[in-house]
């Protein structure tokens, strides 16, 4: 599973690098569907983080991996 989520990373990859970030994979519950992500570079301290995890990343991963119910930052 943890491959299948790294490509998907990969397409919300360059939107991230373009404004100086990055994403990483840090942990994914199969139980509860919760994959945990980090924002690095100058997306984790940027004040519009949880929208960038919840409007872009949550959607591009939901719709391509049915077994991902949340994408949580930490």
């Amino acid at each position: 599973m943890q491959k299948k989520i790294e490509e998907e990373l990969k397409k919300v990859r360059p939107m991230l690098q373009a404004d100086g970030g990055d994403v990483e994979f840090v942990a994914f519950n199969e139980e509860s569907g919760v994959l945990q992500v980090r924002l690095l570079g100058m997306c984790a301290t940027c004040p519009m983080a949880q929208i960038t995890i919840k409007q872009g990343i949550e959607k591009i991963i939901k719709d391509n991996i049915s077994e991902v119910t949340e994408v949580v930052g930490v």
